[in-house]
């Protein structure tokens, strides 16, 4: 499917933080408003919990409620100055001020309300194309975003709209459905002065921010996968001495279900993969399921991450 973008093309992006709307879609949201179509900006957190930049930018070391909520609201202001850049209303910003790093958590214990804000959002702005996380982005937030994001679209009534996956932390996977986006020095340049307002970021991590921006605009057409299974075949293959810390997420549009790994109802194939039994085959809809590790990191990226079946 190619990408025809006109005056009645509707671009919602949702934005896990403040920044992500620049370096992924900076030049595909100029490309809209240059074609006379709308846009709107979803922002899911504030970019609040943001430590290391702000303690370098602000030289302190202890970081308070009341730091971080002055830090969210500067990063808030920022990204009203690159959608300024960029050619978009400052109405066009819906910032929801989750917590930042908590998108997963609200996943597990906020599933119905967080679906809903994205539903509401769709009625209300009633999008043509949806540009959204990419499932396998290393980054927990993004890829719940897109769990939200999938679901709150898998439930609404109005007319499904094309779906745009981008990728910021990790690598691209082989896969079909690439669209590279056709772009020109003054767009990309100008996406550059967008990313330059982000200044609080740009200041610790600006030589990274900027080759993030800098590669061609790539995205993923989302797919929607058939139903109706009572088992999958999982991707992973963890170590076995890991497994008594590792758990597994089950999202859909009936709920979330919990499993530790030993506690699962997990069977071998013939091919040595893990089976995950005991789904709903009269299920509708996109099914997640996440891996992960009960155990406290220092390291933010998901491990494995999530899949959807």
């Amino acid at each position: 499917m190619s990408l025809s973008l006109n005056a009645g093309t509707r671009l919602l992006v949702v934005a896990p933080h403040p920044d992500d709307e620049s370096i992924a879609t900076g030049e595909l949201i100029q490309q809209v408003r240059q074609a006379g179509g709308e846009v709107r900006i979803l922002l899911l957190t504030n970019g609040d919990n943001n430590p290391w930049p702000q303690r370098w930018v602000e030289r302190r070391i202890r970081i308070g409620e009341d730091d971080r909520r002055r830090w969210g609201e500067r990063r808030r202001s920022e990204v009203a100055r690159a959608l300024a850049q960029l050619g978009v209303d400052a109405q066009a910003l819906q910032p929801q001020g989750w917590p930042d790093m908590g998108i997963t958590s609200r996943v597990c214990d906020a599933l119905g309300a967080s679906v809903a804000v994205i539903t509401e959002c769709l009625e209300a702005f009633r999008p043509t194309l949806v540009a959204l996380p990419s499932l396998g982005d290393r980054h927990p937030d993004h890829g719940a975003a897109h769990v939200l994001t999938r679901l709150g679209v898998a439930r609404w009534q109005g007319e499904a709209p094309r779906m745009l996956a981008y990728l910021v932390h990790g690598r691209e996977p082989a896969a079909t459905g690439r669209v590279k986006l056709d772009s020109s020095v003054g767009l990309h340049m100008n996406k550059m002065a967008a990313l330059a307002c982000h200044q609080s970021q740009m200041a610790l991590s600006g030589k990274r921010m900027r080759r993030l921006a800098d590669r061609g605009e790539r995205y993923q057409w989302v797919r929607r996968t058939p139903s109706g299974a009572d088992s999958a075949v999982l991707p992973w293959q963890p170590p076995p001495y890991l497994q008594r810390w590792l758990r597994l997420t089950l999202v859909d549009q009936q709920g979330v279900r919990e499993w530790p790994w030993r506690q699962a109802p997990l069977a071998m194939d013939g091919q040595g993969r893990h089976v995950l039994h005991g789904l709903d085959p009269a299920a509708t809809g996109p099914r997640f399921l996440k891996l992960h590790m009960n155990l406290p990191s220092p390291w933010i990226f998901d491990r494995w991450g999530w899949c959807e079946l």
